[in-house]
């Protein structure tokens, strides 16, 4: 199954694989777990992966960089978009600069860690809202004049804004948070990006593990420091959210699929500009979600997943507050 990042991207699994979990993101890993993925993406046909400047501050570029070293001819199989505008000021204080001269160097960082001369997508993570976004695509667009990039896109905008950066430029993908448990897209930017051939990226399609077999226990969210503050994560929230999708588990089990499976491949039957990126460090959790692209869903299972998990279900918010600076919200 193949799908395209932008109307005139390039042609990758309708799956990726989202590489956050390089950086011990969601737990400690290390490089032989990484390396583990990229094998299993390489011999499962997953061409499109996912990273930032960001993620363990260039570890996770640095991972899949060394990756490439031991094996050159990777560089051709995948498909890698990377992101940059995440950064400190003098004070230590967190701020997002989307300048071309910030951007662009940035971006040589990236493509030093990485050992490629270009990637296929380059996100702007964060918008800076001191800057019109329609002057940050035009420094994009500059950038991919350079050729070190073949696409732009944003990560957490607005349907508006996206409409805004197009008329200055073909934007190749928005990436936003998108799930069944995450349902807000709905509300203008999964139809903006169908009608502007703009793919959208659905990362956490599990819900952080709310929609797998075994999501995190209480104790296991206290050590993550994303999770620990993050409502959905915080009692009496996380006990009303792992009843409600114990339903959806049932559902997953008696359907013959894993529930992040059937996560994932309720993303897929979204629309075919919708690829999901889950994120895992576990090789088996990992080929859970690509039973998605093994079975695709019928209208009468689409309705069941509705049924026990309609919109609106989640007990809390996606974010906490200081979680919600940055994303743009829009509904």
């Amino acid at each position: 199954m193949k799908r395209r990042l932008g109307r005139n991207g390039a042609e990758i699994s309708a799956l990726g694989y989202g590489a956050m979990s390089f950086s011990d993101f969601y737990g400690a890993t290390n490089e032989a777990e990484s390396h583990a993925i990229l094998d299993m993406c390489r011999a499962r046909g997953i061409t499109h992966l996912d990273t930032a400047n960001v993620y363990g501050m260039g570890r996770s570029e640095e991972a899949i960089g060394r990756y490439f070293a031991r094996h050159p001819e990777a560089r051709d199989e995948f498909v890698i978009a990377t992101k940059a505008a995440i950064t400190r000021d003098e004070e230590g204080n967190r701020v997002f600069r989307n300048d071309r001269k910030h951007l662009e160097a940035e971006l040589d960082k990236s493509l030093e860690r990485l050992g490629v001369e270009q990637v296929a997508l380059f996100y702007v993570h964060r918008r800076d809202p001191e800057m019109s976004i329609e002057e940050v695509t035009e420094g994009l667009a500059e950038i991919v004049r350079t050729g070190k990039v073949a696409a732009f896109g944003f990560s957490e905008i607005a349907p508006s804004s996206l409409r805004r950066a197009s008329e200055v430029a073909h934007v190749a993908a928005v990436q936003s948070e998108y799930s069944l448990s995450t349902r807000s897209p709905e509300m203008g930017l999964v139809q903006t990006c169908a009608e502007l051939g703009t793919a959208l990226v659905a990362f956490s399609p599990v819900g952080r593990s709310l929609l797998t077999d075994d999501p995190l226990s209480l104790e296991a969210v206290e050590v993550l420091d994303f999770l620990r503050p993050n409502p959905r994560f915080i009692e009496p929230n996380y006990g009303a959210n792992i009843a409600r999708t114990d339903a959806f588990r049932a559902l997953a089990k008696e359907m013959g699929i894993s529930a992040a499976g059937l996560a994932n491949a309720w993303l897929l039957a979204q629309g075919d500009h919708v690829i999901p990126i889950p994120g895992t460090r576990s090789t088996a959790h990992f080929g859970e979600c690509l039973e998605a692209l093994e079975r695709p869903l019928s209208g009468e299972e689409l309705a069941a997943v509705e049924a026990v998990l309609p919109i609106g279900w989640a007990h809390g918010d996606r974010y906490s507050d200081a979680q919600w600076i940055g994303p743009e919200r829009y509904c």
